[in-house]
């Protein structure tokens, strides 16, 4: 099973259930209610005919509120590559952010800020929460994860490497791509390994595996709700292995007209193409269509 959003013409978000093939999708209920209670609705039948996907504006399936939280140096191999390769390594999990409205989906156009010679790719694995988690042990922590994507943490290093705060560089516009949802329990447990590679332009730049993480993902998000409270729907990104750009000599980076891709065992791939400042286009596509008349289409008022 794969989840998406879906942006309706008014601005309404739904969580739906995408076929195998990516051409029709099943609207499952509006975002708010889906994160009430993901297990629910999970298995429960999507009602209504399937909608063509190539006719609705597929979105993160994103609560307005989410937590996107991000692991940073959690592969040794990455820690050792670039600039921290000299400092020891962290007793406790790197934690920085993102705010929602920097992700994206598979397809969309990336633009490289002005201020930047290029975009970096970081090809990661996240987690969605699906329980409220406070104070959780790693066994709670890791049973209270709803699922996983694939993601492509693309970050504006000039503006990350500036300070010693990283957020400004990694929420640059349209920057994170996110691939569709997949249940924890149809992926089963990711320390046992899933294959992560990015590819640009067709070339392999990172082919590593989830089982060189120094954190679990049962550790970080343990840690992280001793301080945060964790709610369905939150995400973690769990870190990337070696091969990014900017620690290649010399260094590459992304720059318009460039496709990147990220492949993770089970999860599928997220592709996107880089283009330049100019393209931004920072107002909210809307979908000509809403909810399914019978034809195909989506109209607001059958959802």
């Amino acid at each position: 099973m794969r989840i998406v959003g879906v942006r309706t013409s008014a601005a309404q978000v739904y969580a739906a259930q995408l076929s195998e093939d990516g051409a029709t999708l099943s609207v499952i209920t509006d975002i708010a209610n889906f994160w009430s209670a993901p297990d629910y609705w999970v298995v429960r039948p999507p009602e209504g005919a399937p909608l063509r996907a190539d006719e609705a504006t597929i979105v993160p399936p994103l609560r307005p509120d989410a937590q996107v939280l991000l692991v940073g140096l959690n592969y040794k191999d990455h820690a050792a590559e670039g600039s921290y390769k000299d400092e020891a390594l962290p007793p406790f999990p790197t934690i920085s952010g993102r705010w929602a409205r920097s992700l994206c989906v598979d397809g969309t156009e990336i633009p490289v800020p002005a201020g930047e010679d290029g975009l970096d790719w970081e090809g990661e694995v996240v987690a969605w929460v699906g329980q409220t988690l406070v104070d959780a042990t790693v066994e709670q922590a890791l049973a209270g994860v709803f699922g996983y994507s694939a993601f492509n943490d693309i970050t504006a290093r000039r503006a990350q490497k500036q300070t010693s705060q990283w957020i400004l560089g990694k929420n640059a516009d349209k920057s994170g791509a996110l691939g569709p949802i997949v249940p924890a329990a149809e992926v089963g447990d990711i320390s046992d390994g899933l294959r992560i590679r990015t590819l640009v332009n067709g070339e392999v730049v990172q082919d590593g595996s989830t089982r060189q993480m120094i954190h679990s993902v049962g550790e970080v998000l343990a840690h992280v709700s001793q301080t945060i409270t964790l709610l369905p729907g939150d995400l973690l990104a769990t870190g990337t292995p070696s091969g990014v750009g900017y620690a290649r000599k010399p260094p590459w980076l992304l720059i318009p007209g460039d496709v990147v891709e990220v492949e993770v065992d089970h999860l599928g791939t997220v592709r996107n193409t880089i283009v330049s400042s100019h393209s931004r286009n920072l107002g909210r596509r809307t979908s000509s269509v809403a909810a399914n008349d019978g034809s195909g289409h989506l109209h607001d008022s059958a959802i």
